[in-house]
């Protein structure tokens, strides 16, 4: 009878992020004792398909921010949705995203320099194929054109860690603008709340490619609207191209051994999530948290 006015959990503290953490460079944290976090937490059992375990669970927002900013360490990947033609959707190896990006980067690029020589024809279904282009069309582009997109290359670059920033703290980080419903929350947990609570799942550190579709498409349709279509074009392959960058630094931030300014980076992410979650959003350089003044002193 309960069950009916139950409006969320209060729980035991299970404490990991503390102001006093401290990166190590060989960081590997115990994992969590599954039965005594339950017990304790009365949040999410880890045996268990996790996204319907947070949509019945009348979580308030309070106690759901609460623990899912609170690490827990699995030697395995975690079961998200349950059955297996669902879960392979959540789950990304982290060469998946150079595969997948850098050849629509390339492609890009390269439709860029033509279209700063002479106009293309737009790229239907039916040209798509014809639309590669042959060593006498590469040759034939101007030292010009090629400088310019190379030019919009490298400002899609930039406009990347932008959009890595914004993504982050904006976005992923929407927890106090968060409205205190399942529905919200379930979406919060899907899109990063996940990999709070699951920081070291090495198959879900970089995005699905789905996830990064939906979030790209209005970003590329924008620069489509925004900018000459040669300009658009070397701009999203920039963009796409740091993109890679990310999300193939973000895994080696949590898993690798890193030269010495990877190193420093490593320290600065692992606080964010270790340390204070609110600050420390750049993951390929802090430019844009000292602009915002998010710096997160580690």
């Amino acid at each position: 009878m309960l069950e009916e006015y139950l409006v969320g959990r209060l729980g035991k503290d299970t404490v990991t992020v503390s102001e006093d953490w401290v990166a190590d460079e060989d960081f590997h944290p115990d994992d969590t004792n599954l039965d005594e976090d339950y017990l304790q937490t009365e949040f999410l059992d880890l045996r268990k398909p996790l996204l319907r375990q947070v949509w019945e669970g009348n979580f308030s927002k309070n106690f759901y921010l609460q623990q899912v900013h609170q690490p827990r360490h699995l030697a395995y990947s975690a079961r998200l949705f349950g059955p297996g033609y669902l879960e392979v959707f959540t789950k990304t190896q982290w060469y998946v995203v150079p595969i997948i990006w850098l050849p629509i980067a390339m492609y890009l690029f390269l439709r860029s320099a033509r279209q700063f020589t002479a106009p293309l024809p737009p790229v239907t279904l039916e040209t798509f194929s014809s639309s590669f282009p042959t060593l006498q069309d590469l040759q034939s582009v101007s030292k010009e054109a090629w400088s310019l997109s190379f030019a919009s290359f490298l400002l899609g670059n930039l406009v990347w860690t932008l959009l890595e920033y914004g993504f982050h703290r904006f976005l992923f980080h929407v927890d106090r603008l968060l409205p205190d419903r399942s529905a919200f929350i379930t979406l919060h947990f899907l899109m990063h709340g996940i990999h709070h609570y699951l920081p070291m799942d090495k198959l879900r550190l970089v995005m699905p490619p789905i996830m990064f579709f939906a979030l790209s498409f209005p970003m590329t349709r924008l620069a489509y609207l925004l900018f000459p279509v040669s300009m658009a074009n070397g701009i999203i392959a920039g963009a796409f191209t740091f993109y890679v960058l990310y999300d193939c630094m973000h895994y080696a931030l949590h898993h690798s051994k890193l030269p010495q300014y990877m190193k420093e980076m490593k320290k600065y992410h692992l606080a964010h999530h270790y340390k204070n979650f609110d600050l420390g959003f750049g993951v390929t350089s802090k430019i844009w948290d000292y602009v915002f003044g998010t710096v997160l002193p580690v």
